[in-house]
């Protein structure tokens, strides 16, 4: 029972965004209804993919600084310049429990820039060092949480929020 209501809540968040979209607004003020209802339908479908994506790829997880926030899904990313707060697609990923990291807390921005990537795949990467490398979500929140961010549906064992 209580993931159907969650379904619902979802479905009810997703339409409600949908519609909100400035272009669907127009097309329904132009009386092109149709339009604006298959356009949301669209994009109630795109962002239930994403979701799936992000419960089921091993490296999906959201980040927000101050430079808004990403909900990174392997070689997709959807992004926005919002906080999460105001991102709701992002917002459902962590409620479902997508791995959440907090940059806003981290002052040391070219140290965290320096950092090196989470592989796509969800694979370890074996030259962990130099330009493009990578490394697992795992070995990444442990990089970016010793620079002070805060982390929310922690993949590591032992260490849920």
């Amino acid at each position: 029972m209580k993931g159907i209501l969650m379904q619902t809540g979802v479905l009810r968040v997703l339409r409600a965004t949908a519609a909100s979209w400035w272009r669907h607004k127009e097309l329904r003020r132009t009386g092109q209804t149709g339009q604006a209802q298959r356009r949301e339908r669209e994009t109630v479908l795109r962002d239930l993919g994403y979701l799936k994506q992000a419960a089921l790829l091993p490296n999906a997880h959201v980040i927000c600084g101050e430079g808004g926030t990403f909900l990174h899904l392997g070689w997709t990313t959807v992004s926005t310049f919002a906080p999460i707060e105001r991102f709701p697609l992002a917002t459902l990923a962590v409620a479902r429990g997508t791995p959440f990291i907090d940059i806003r807390p981290v002052t040391d921005v070219i140290a965290f820039a320096n950092l090196p990537r989470v592989t796509r795949d969800g694979s370890d990467d074996p030259e962990p060092s130099g330009p493009g490398r990578s490394v697992s979500l795992t070995t990444y929140i442990d990089m970016v949480e010793q620079l002070g961010a805060s982390i929310t549906n922690d993949p590591r064992p032992c260490r849920s929020t």
